[in-house]
Order: structure tokens, then C-alpha cells, then sequence
């Protein structure tokens, strides 16, 4: 309920007294612990009704409160706006003339919903708030779930551009194109599906005879049903106007974002396009706040490490890196980090490349190259920010690094990400860029090394017997490992035949401590920093990796992929 508008629904309680100021504070403190939205804590403490709550949300917005919806919607509004518009809106039609409609809304908050319906049903808009989950009921109720399936949509692009066939178009029917019904539903229903099926990225790829595109599903990329080639002009127009980038731009690079509300839950769409031999690449990365879990207790990590972890970042001055490749979830234990650091006696700034989740109470600053403010400049005007607590989005040079050390050495906590294969990677590093032994040692707190693993189907999962080549593979001792029992995927409904289902994090923590300081200020290698870590009780990531696979949660090919 509200998701997304946490803080002006907390502003406007305050505001108004509604609400017992402390109490709202710990259901504020709640809502960020739990990830539930705002308004669910309130109404599950009991600290407001739904009634009230409703009401204050409209008097505030400036609209009107249906304290009672209808139990079927009146025919001549439904005729005026199609299911598809209604979904994609979350808005069930109340009512219609000849010059206006009233519709209710699940996220009154949208600020596109009056703009882009007005524009949409050319009548006047009136936005009344009621009960969202009563307008989820009426839209299912009286629209279905789904109006078209993406096969028939299609069908539709197909018949439209038959007319067209191998005929250059003009910048003016690219734009037309773009705008025209068959290519926003497409467009609208491939988003949606990418996000129903929990897609983290969608990648739109012109080719010489095909137009593919593709969703990354739990680190994997799978294939959609391709549309015709000669629409990749205007399906990737049509996304480039709704992240507001030069349509008419197509020989360099264009980064913007996308916020859409899909069936009343809003969704941010990052946009970076790309000019190829045979047209634009475009990807988007879907930024749902709602899927991502942002408490380290919902992370995944062992006992041991999460304590670790906990601890360190509690600390009033360090360094705190989390390090692996692209995609292995660096950025979501920081923010989970940052939400357990967030209260309102800490002051947290964060520089990254770019901000991928807004975090209510965290200054949050987009490196922005263009204009000259990279890591290091950020970093440095940080402190004169007074801040507590600092994230790096990733120590890219020596610059960002010193400034790191610098502010850690003057009282601060710093957290950043490292590209790196394991944690005493991260050590050795920092010293080949230039920082000084000594100095990393003593700033230094603990290094976190991350991957994420494919989560094995518990609904078809199937136990065999390895081969003895592939547990050399992975390093396990086949004397030991006898008579263990291993997993493979196979494939079911359950999990669209993929034989995987959601992913798992595996983790190696090194935390500093003065053998190993000293090691670093002696300027031991890798190999040896990693043996006395090792010697020390650090899991490695093939280790944790061997793990996962006894306990039935991935597969031998899926650890060895990966670490």
C-alpha cells in the first residue's frame, strides 16, 4: 500500500499529529528493518485506520476520497478505458461524461497519472483515492489479468507493418510509429512479463536479419520471441521517448531512466543505449525496490560472517570493502549495510555510478563525468559535509583510494567495492594501485567477497553421482565426499523447465587482525596473505561453494562457474 512513498506518507502523518510522533518513528524504524511499506506497519500496529489514513492521503494529494467504490463499475466508464490502460495505471473508471472522467487509484502519488491519461482519453481527469487493494479487486473484477498476450501483440506489430515492408522510414514515421497503440502495448507488455518474471536486465539487439530480445533471469539470459526486424527502429524510439532521450541521436551513447507503474507498483527502469554496426543496442536494468531485500538478515549470509559483518560496520571509523565481479550483489550488501547504519543520529552520504535505489535518509550523489564530478571529487567534498558514515560506489583509482584512507584516519566509517577474484585480492590490490602498506593496515577493517550461485528447483531437483573429473574440478577431496549426496537440475513448471529458481549468495570473509596487519606492512604476496588467512578460519569461496552443493541448494557446474 503506497509502496514506494514511505517518506511523504510519514511527512504528512507528522504533519497533520494523526499519529503519536514516536510511534511513528518506530513504524518508520519498522517499515525500513522489514522492507513493508510504510502504511501496512501502521495499519498492522494499529496506530491508524485505513479510513483515516485514506483520508489524509487525499486531503493532502488535493482530491477526492471514495470512502465506498461500487461493486460493478458503470458500462459507459469501462467503454472509455480499456484494460490494458486500467493495469498498467492501476485506475478502476467511476464515472464518464462527455468531458471528464473519475477514476480511482491504487498510487494516487503517481505524478504522470492525470497527465498522461488526460492525454490518453482526451477528457478531463479527476483522481479520487480509495482502498487499493478494493481497486486491484475491480480492475481484476471487470478486466481480467491480462488483456493480450505477447504473441498476439505480435501479431498486431506484424499486420501493422505490413504496409511499410522494405521501405526507408523518416524520422517523422519513426516517431509516429513510436507513438502509435500496437507499439506501446509491446513495448509496455515485454516490461511487464521482465518484471513478473523477476528479470534483472532486458536487452533489446538489432542484427543483420533478426532483432532479438533477451531477459537476464537469475544471471542467465533466455530468449523472448523476436519481432520482426523492420521494427527495431520504432520499438527502441518508443523506449527512448519514455526515458526521455534523443530519438533522432543515434550515433553516440544515451543513458536515461524510465519510472513506470505497472498495475499500481512503481517500477525504475534504467536505460543505456548503444550504437552498433545495425542500429541501437538498448539495455535496460530493472530497479525494483519492492524484490530486492535490503536487511543483511535477508542476504543469505552464514551465521559467523553476518555477525562479522555486523560488528565492523558499527565501528566509528575503517574501511569496509565488499569486492567481486559485475552482477554478484556488491551493491545490495552495501545498501543493506547503509539501511542497518540509517537512523537519525548518523549522518550517511553515498557517491555511486550510477544511484540504483533510493535509500529515505541517505544523501545519495550520481557520479557525473561530463561535469567533473567523479569518485574522488565527491569523496572530497564529503568531508566537508560532516558526515558519519561514507560508501564509495567502488575504489576506481588511487585518487578515490587515498581520499578513502584519508577519511577513515579522520573518523570516519568508510564502505566501498572492489572488482576482485577473492578477499585478499582486495588487499593486494589497493597496494598495486599505490596506497602504502602501513597505511592500509591500519585503516583497513574487513574484506567481504561475494558471487551468486544459481538456487536449484526443490520441486525437481534430482540426486546423482558426479563423474571423478568434475569433482577435481572443483577441488573436492572424492575420498571425503563419497557417499555424499549431489543435485542436478532438471526442469519443471515450477520453475519455466529451467531446473533453477532464484539464486543464493556465497561469501568469504576476511576481517583483519594484527598477524595479518603486519603481514600487509611486511608485503607478503597473495599466496602467502590467502595461506594465513586460510590458516586463520577463513572460508574460501570454493569451500562455501561445496557447501551449497551438499546442501542441495546448486549445482557442482554453477559453483565452478562462478568461483
Amino acid at each position: 500500500m503506497f509502496e514506494g512513498h514511505d517518506q511523504t506518507v510519514f511527512d504528512l502523518l507528522a504533519g497533520r499529529r494523526l499519529v503519536d510522533p514516536a510511534s511513528l518513528q518506530a513504524a518508520f524504524d519498522e517499515h525500513r528493518a522489514s522492507g513493508k511499506p510504510l502504511a501496512v506497519v501502521l495499519l498492522d500496529l494499529g496506530l491508524i485506520d485505513k479510513p483515516a489514513l485514506l483520508q489524509a492521503v487525499a486531503e493532502h494529494i488535493g482530491c477526492g476520497y471514495a470512502a465506498e467504490l461500487p461493486a460493478t463499475l458503470p458500462g459507459d466508464a469501462l467503454a472509455l478505458v480499456e484494460g490494458g490502460m486500467a493495469r498498467a495505471y492501476g485506475v478502476a473508471p467511476l464515472a464518464a461524461d462527455g468531458f471528464s472522467v473519475s477514476l480511482a487509484a491504487v498510487d494516487p502519488f503517481n505524478p504522470h497519472l492525470v497527465s498522461d491519461l488526460t492525454f490518453a482519453l482526451e477528457r478531463d481527469v479527476r483522481v479520487s483515492v480509495a482502498d487499493p487493494e478494493r481497486v486491484q479487486l475491480l480492475i481484476r473484477q471487470h478486466y481480467g489479468e491480462e488483456e493480450i498476450s505477447l504473441g498476439a501483440a505480435l501479431g498486431d506489430l506484424r499486420a501493422q507493418m505490413e504496409d511499410t515492408g522494405d521501405e526507408v522510414l523518416t524520422e517523422e514515421d519513426i516517431e509516429q510509429l513510436a507513438g502509435q497503440t500496437p507499439i506501446i502495448r509491446f513495448v509496455n507488455l515485454v516490461l511487464a512479463q521482465a518484471i513478473r518474471d523477476k528479470a534483472s536486465d532486458i536487452h533489446f539487439e538489432p542484427f543483420e536479419h533478426d532483432f532479438k530480445i533477451r531477459y537476464r533471469i537469475d544471471g542467465s539470459l533466455y530468449d523472448m520471441a523476436p519481432p520482426p526486424k523492420n521494427l527495431a527502429l520504432p520499438i527502441i524510439s518508443r523506449i527512448k521517448v519514455l526515458a526521455n532521450l534523443n530519438i533522432a541521436e543515434r550515433r553516440l551513447p544515451q543513458d536515461g531512466r524510465i519510472k513506470l507503474n505497472l498495475g499500481g507498483r512503481a517500477v525504475d527502469l534504467r536505460v543505456s543505449t548503444l550504437p552498433t554496426q545495425f542500429g541501437e543496442s538498448v539495455v535496460l536494468r530493472v530497479l525494483d525496490q519492492t524484490s530486492v531485500q535490503l536487511e543483511l538478515r535477508q542476504l543469505g549470509l552464514p551465521g559467523q560472517i553476518r555477525s562479522g559483518v555486523e560488528e565492523i560496520i558499527h565501528r566509528p571509523n575503517g574501511i569496509f570493502i565488499v569486492t567481486g565481479p559485475t552482477g554478484s550483489g556488491k551493491t545490495t550488501t552495501l545498501y543493506s549495510c547503509l539501511t542497518a547504519l540509517n537512523t537519525v543520529d548518523s549522518k550517511l552520504l553515498t557517491v555511486e555510478d550510477p544511484v540504483e535505489y533510493e535509500i529515505d535518509g541517505v544523501m545519495q550523489v550520481p557520479v557525473n563525468l561530463a561535469a567533473g564530478l567523479t569518485f574522488a571529487r565527491a569523496l572530497r567534498t564529503f568531508l566537508r559535509q560532516d558526515p558519519d558514515i561514507v560508501m564509495v560506489g567502488e575504489i576506481r583509482d588511487l585518487e578515490t583510494a587515498q581520499i578513502a584512507i584519508q577519511a577513515s584516519l579522520t573518523g570516519h566509517l568508510v564502505l566501498s567495492t572492489l572488482h576482485t577474484n577473492d578477499a585478499p585480492s582486495a588487499v593486494t590490490r589497493l597496494v598495486d594501485m599505490g596506497i602504502e602498506p602501513f597505511l592500509l593496515a591500519s585503516t583497513l577493517e574487513a574484506v567481504l567477497a561475494q558471487r551468486l550461485v544459481r538456487r536449484l528447483c526443490p520441486a525437481c531437483r534430482a540426486a546423482y553421482t558426479p563423474s571423478e573429473a568434475l569433482l577435481r574440478q572443483l577441488g573436492a577431496d572424492t575420498a571425503k565426499e563419497s557417499g555424499q549426496v549431489f543435485h542436478r537440475a532438471v526442469g519443471c513448471a515450477a520453475c519455466n523447465l529451467l531446473g533453477y529458481k532464484g539464486r543464493i549468495g556465497l561469501f568469504e570473509y576476511l576481517p583483519m587482525n594484527d598477524s595479518l596487519r603486519e603481514a600487509v606492512v611486511r608485503g607478503v604476496s597473495l599466496v602467502e596473505l590467502k595461506q594465513q588467512a586460510v590458516g586463520q578460519g577463513m572460508t574460501t569461496l570454493r569451500e562455501a561453494g561445496l557447501a551449497a552443493i551438499l546442501a542441495g541448494e546448486t549445482t557442482v557446474e554453477e559453483v565452478v562457474k562462478y568461483t
